[in-house]
């Protein structure tokens, strides 16, 4: 599995999100974060921005998840 595979797999539409427990949620929160320093750091240190759309469509992964797990009720 390559790395444009891997972070389809990570960007997920918010009905898929509502279906996970509160632990998936996390975590997933956590595999997204992982993902966007990596592509902040490519960045970074080449000064090109390779995938700008990718790095936006994590960015919003983390706030649906952020808010889910508001909305849950759950302390991070």
């Amino acid at each position: 599995m390559n790395l444009y595979q891997k972070t389809q797999m990570i960007i997920m539409h918010i009905n898929d999100l509502r279906a996970l427990s509160n632990d998936a949620l996390k975590a997933k929160l956590d595999e997204i974060r992982f993902e966007l320093g990596i592509e902040r750091r490519k960045i970074a240190s080449t000064g090109v921005a390779s995938k700008k759309v990718k790095q936006k469509e994590m960015k919003r992964s983390v706030a649906q998840i952020l808010t889910l797990l508001k909305e849950k009720g759950v302390q991070l």
